[in-house]
Order: C-alpha cells, then structure tokens, then sequence
C-alpha cells in the first residue's frame, strides 16, 4: 500500500499514477507464483495397486517438490476440518468449486494446512494467501500426497 504524506493532492495522484504499473506488474506477478504452486501440487501423479494380497498407493513427485520446500507460497480457500471458532487445521482449495471430501478423484487439488498460531475469526470459504514449509507423505497406505505445516498468513 503507499501512503503518501504532506503531498499537494497533484503530486500525492501523480505518484499513485506513477506507482500503478509497477503495482499491476506485481500483482501478475504474485498470480503466476500463485498459480505455480497449485500447478506443481497437480502434477503429482497417483497410482492405486491393488492384489489379491497388498495394497499399495504409489506417488511420483515433481522434482521442485520431491524433498519437501521449507519456504512454499500458495494461495487458495479455506475448509475448515472442524465448526470451531479458532482452527489451526483445514484443507485449503485453488477452487471453492471443488469438492475436498465428495470422494471423487475430480475433486481437484487440495492441502492440509496446519497453522502455526490458529486463525480466529476467519470464515469458510475466505480467500486467504499462506507461506509454510510443504512436506511430502510418501506413506504408500495412504492418498495424500503433501501437506503444509507451520504456516502464516502473508
């Protein structure tokens, strides 16, 4: 945000005027890393293997990812886990169409998030943008493919 102070109203808008590209500059920007991030959690590839004896999920990783990012950005929409007023847990959405618990592979990409302080206040649904550590889950009985752990809100 610029603040501008004890300017004459005709420099304080030809400094907003002036500062406006570099504001849209930023703003594709932050939309092209927001869109990376759920670019790279989508190209994780899944594979369910199924015998008469085992069970095995079988993930393969984008290179950026496979050994987790200590400093990952993403930004998306808030599903709560839990109807409490304070959540430090919940899966966070690119698409508030999406459907994280409908059971559908179609769903489309999701995270669990765990929040290093809890969010009050917050509301479901709300658009919210995070930075925390991403880690894998190579757990071969299980789905879920990544997860962000101590995050803040930027």
């Amino acid at each position: 945000m610029l603040i501008v102070k004890n300017l004459t109203s005709k420099r304080a808008v030809s400094l907003v005027a002036l500062t406006a590209p570099i504001t849209l500059a930023a703003s594709f920007v932050w939309a092209d890393e927001t869109v990376k991030s759920w670019e790279i959690l989508a190209a994780i590839t899944v594979e369910e293997i199924i015998t008469d004896t085992t069970y095995e999920v079988r993930k393969i990783f984008p290179t950026a990812i496979e050994n987790g990012i200590d400093q990952f950005d993403i930004t998306g929409y808030i599903v709560p886990l839990t109807d409490e007023a304070e959540i430090s847990d919940f899966i966070l959405v690119s698409d508030m169409g999406f459907c994280p618990f409908c059971g559908s592979p179609e769903h489309g990409t999701s995270l669990q998030v765990t929040m290093a302080n809890p969010l009050k206040g917050f509301e479901e649904g709300a658009r919210i943008t995070l930075r925390g550590a991403l880690q894998t889950i190579t757990d071969p009985k299980t789905w879920q493919t990544t997860i962000m752990i101590n995050a803040h809100i930027l």
